[in-house]
Order: structure tokens, then sequence, then C-alpha cells
């Protein structure tokens, strides 16, 4: 029984991301594309929304790294 259910868990559709990781992709996304973000305050709060601590003195790169960091342990 408890076999049938890891399948099926295993086998159903994942579940759509959450509105914190697309904002987080995005920002990822346009930063690779060459964009540079003009605004920490944005770029600290999508760091939150994914539960990291961030200090408001943290440097943006910093912050940004920690993003792609959470991104790939997701």
């Amino acid at each position: 029984m408890q076999y049938l259910k890891q399948l099926t868990r295993f086998f159903s559709p994942r579940p759509a991301r959450s509105e914190e990781m697309q904002r987080a992709q995005s920002l990822i996304k346009a930063i690779d594309d060459g964009g540079v973000p003009l605004n920490p305050g944005k770029v600290n709060d999508i760091a939150r929304q994914l539960g990291l601590e961030v200090s408001s003195k943290a440097p943006m790169d910093q912050t940004i790294q920690r993003i792609r960091e959470a991104l790939a342990r997701m």
C-alpha cells in the first residue's frame, strides 16, 4: 500500500510554481540576459519571500547569489 502511494505521488503532476519562485526566476533570467536590478529593496524582498534572511546592508550581488542557490535547491 505504501509503495502504491509513493508511485502515485511520483507520477502525479507537480504543483504550479509559486509566485515567489516565479519572481525569483524572472529576476535571475533578467540578470543573465544582461539586466542589472536597480532596486535593491525588490531583490531583498524576493529573497525574503523565498525564506532567506537578508540584511538591508548585504551587497546586492551576494543576495542574488543566495537567490540562485535557493532556486537550485528547490
